[in-house]
């Protein structure tokens, strides 16, 4: 009885599907870095228990299927990357970005031909992969230390910008030792290196520009915009390749980079391509490309190996950021910081992936090694730094000072006005919303601002929530208002997230949908709806502070205000900081300032 071949294939897709997404639930679940558990996920399918064997299932499809899924991810990376970024980041980030790429690239290459016994082709294919340090991987890491606002840029912006860097780099590199090992002469090398990169600018940035015009002009419906957009994707990759071998990935990295750089008024439509459709090729791409791992392969990473992973984490970065970084007048404590964090991510395994088997098909030495040693310096790097970054930061001064900041997610006439006194009481305060319009007072009072979804991805790559410690959700959907809570619980605790009171029709009907301990405490007191409190706006209430001194408690305050006054925070003299709810009343001492809402003084008591 003869097995249907498409058997097989269904299993094998479901399966690497079911363990990619659980790996990726897992990691939320548990807080841990996604591209860990992929990985440890696709070694125990693969080679751990030989559940599946994506060479032997996928056959001849496993690379060109590798190729497609690597271009989107490529042409999300190139779409992050903005110009204008790259100027305001600053001298210390442009260092990072060039001198020290170069100086990465070249003691990378050195070590891995000599310490690790690859050849120069593999080696120096090697040392332009270790570039990339990933945001996916930075950005929780960040949060999790708290690192003041400068070291936390520079590692987040390193990270952004070393990604389509990396990549492209990379990129370069494979396609000039794959025509080298053709065969062909050196002018032939260098001919059809540059037919591949006239070939991927022409259909990356020309695609990418009327494509581009054709979203600003409207001439795609919004809800085809992402759709077309991968279809872009792919089609500009085949193009390429067919133009010239080998140039798709290049040609879809720089059709990223077109379309991020245009100002396109869809952007963030665009970015939601990664959270509704990478998130699935991601998780597929690593459990793919570590069950492809060879086990005997494995047995070869001996202790040349282990000497060069050593050296790249021990030695290559902490020299490359500090010969970048003289003269730009950082502190030691940063230059070590940086020396030390440079996790690498999902970009570095994905094109290793994809290299390793073509060069292996050409037969250079030590290419069957690149994968696992790729993969091996994501999983090091991702639990020495992860592990180690806090308490680092800590030792050397370089943790926030505090975490009392507020964000404020809903701009209304009344949060924007909270926002601007909170600001003026030194304490740190973003306001978020998803309408540009709302935001235009806050913007000229000089507060922090965030354009865009608070749950988007976006938002957790872009912000720098470091000075932050509080969440307080204002907008006028108490289901969102729920939602957000329930996701920044996870990183500022329960009892710091807070939304406004829901509406009555929504109190009654989130008892039947909405499970209690989902949501944010409820802020001021359950009169303080947002209709309440607009209203309360509209009639000229305003926003006092009291500062309690000896000879005036605040059982006399009590005595002397509004009896319809609202309790807004109370900030300490050490700078701690309390919201008051009916679940924790304030209670001022001598020395706290008291931030309240009160009617007009012609209707005060």
């Amino acid at each position: 009885m003869t097995t249907d071949p498409t058997i097989h294939l269904t299993g094998f897709i479901v399966l690497v599907i079911v363990v990619g997404i659980s790996a990726h639930w897992l990691a939320w679940r548990f807080r841990l870095p996604a591209i860990l558990l992929f990985s440890l996920a696709g070694l125990a399918v693969g080679p751990g228990l030989g559940l599946i064997n994506p060479g032997e299932q996928l056959g001849a499809m496993l690379t060109p299927l590798l190729g497609l899924l690597v271009a989107v991810i490529l042409f999300e990376g190139g779409m992050s990357l903005r110009f204008h970024e790259l100027k305001e980041a600053g001298p210390g980030v442009t260092r990072l970005s060039t001198a020290g790429v170069a100086i990465t690239w070249f003691i990378g290459s050195i070590a891995a031909h000599f310490v690790g016994g690859l050849s120069w082709p593999v080696a120096v294919l090697f040392g332009a992969i270790i570039i990339v340090t990933g945001p996916t991987v930075i950005m929780p890491m960040l949060r999790q230390a708290r690192l003041q606002k400068r070291p936390a840029s520079l590692l987040k912006w390193e990270g952004i910008i070393n990604d389509p860097v990396g990549a492209l780099l990379a990129v370069l590199v494979f396609k000039y030792f794959l025509y080298l090992g053709s065969g062909a002469a050196l002018f032939q090398v260098l001919s059809g290196l540059a037919t591949a990169l006239a070939a991927s600018a022409s259909l990356g940035v020309g695609g990418g520009y009327l494509l581009g015009k054709a979203f600003n002009r409207d001439a795609v419906p919004e809800f085809l915009k992402a759709p077309v957009t991968l279809a872009s994707v792919l089609l500009c990759y085949s193009l390429a390749n067919q133009a010239q071998h080998e140039a798709g990935l290049l040609a879809a990295t720089f059709l990223g980079m077109t379309l991020g750089n245009m100002h396109l008024r869809s952007i963030d439509e665009l970015r939601r391509l990664k959270e509704y459709v990478s998130i699935l090729l991601v998780s597929g791409i690593f459990v793919i490309l570590t069950a492809n791992i060879d086990s005997h392969i494995l047995t070869l990473l001996d202790w040349r190996s282990a000497a060069l992973l050593a050296l790249v984490v021990f030695a290559v970065r902490p020299i490359a950021v500090l010969l970048s970084t003289v003269g730009l007048g950082m502190i030691w404590q940063e230059r070590l910081l940086l020396s030390w964090i440079a996790p690498r991510g999902i970009v570095a395994v994905s094109v290793a992936g994809v290299f390793a088997s073509r060069m292996s098909e050409q037969g250079y030495s030590g290419a069957d090694l690149l994968l696992p040693l790729i993969v091996s310096l994501v999983l090091i790097t991702v639990v020495l730094h992860g592990s180690t970054i806090g308490w680092l930061s800590r030792r050397l001064g370089l943790a926030a000072a505090s975490q009392n900041g507020i964000i404020i997610v809903g701009a209304s006439n009344w949060s924007t006005e909270f926002a601007i006194r909170i600001k003026d009481m030194n304490i740190p305060v973003l306001i978020a919303d998803s309408g540009w319009d709302n935001l235009i007072q806050s913007r000229l009072s000089g507060v922090r601002t965030y354009y865009g979804e608070m749950l988007s991805e976006d938002a957790e790559v872009s912000l720098e929530l470091n000075d932050m410690g509080f969440l307080l959700a204002t907008t006028a959907n108490d289901a969102y208002n729920v939602f957000v809570c329930s996701r920044f619980a996870a990183d500022f605790g329960r009892t710091h997230v807070f939304q406004l009171p829901m509406h009555i029709a929504s109190e009654a009907h989130e008892k039947q949908s909405i499970k209690l301990a989902h949501r944010g405490i409820i802020a001021f007191g359950p009169t303080a709806t947002r209709d309440e409190l607009e209203r309360r706006h509209y009639y000229n209430w305003q926003f006092k502070t009291t500062r309690f001194i000896k000879g005036f408690s605040y059982e006399k305050h009590i005595q002397t205000e509004s009896a319809d006054a609202l309790l807004m925070l109370l900030l300490r003299q050490d700078g701690t900081l309390f919201i008051h709810s009916e679940q924790f009343p304030l209670a001022p001492v001598d020395g706290d300032i008291l931030l309240s809402y009160v009617p007009p003084l012609h209707e005060n008591r």
